[in-house]
């Protein structure tokens, strides 16, 4: 079983930092793509920043020079460190990650449950 556990979550006031983490655990054979994703209140899911398959970094506009993608492949674990918070940042965020299970052929795309980030002017 494979599962993505998000933490770092929570409330910060505009101009803020948080940390998030997503941590990749079970029977895993190699994970390809890992990312985070958000979703506001009323709005469709975003891509806010990934790694791709060939390990570049793609990022949304609007956090563009605000926000840090990396990861710890030893720990299967990847970060999104934001900085200059906004309150339009106020959403959900979900890691998302391709991964092949150990018992697995092919990749599968796993989502975490998801953490919410409320930022307050």
């Amino acid at each position: 079983q494979v599962q993505l556990v998000e933490s770092g979550g929570g409330l910060v006031q505009a101009g803020g930092s948080l940390r998030l983490s997503c941590a990749a655990s079970g029977s895993i054979f190699s994970i390809n793509v890992m990312g985070w994703y958000r979703q506001a209140l009323g709005k469709e899911r975003e891509l806010v920043a990934r790694f791709t398959s060939v390990g570049n970094t793609n990022y949304a506009d609007s956090v563009k020079g605000r926000f840090t993608i990396s990861r710890d492949n030893a720990k299967n674990t990847v970060y999104l460190q934001m900085n200059s918070l906004k309150p339009e940042d106020t959403a959900v965020y979900y890691c998302k990650a391709d991964i092949r299970p150990i018992t697995g052929t092919y990749y599968r795309t796993y989502w975490g449950q998801g953490t919410q980030v409320t930022v307050s002017s």
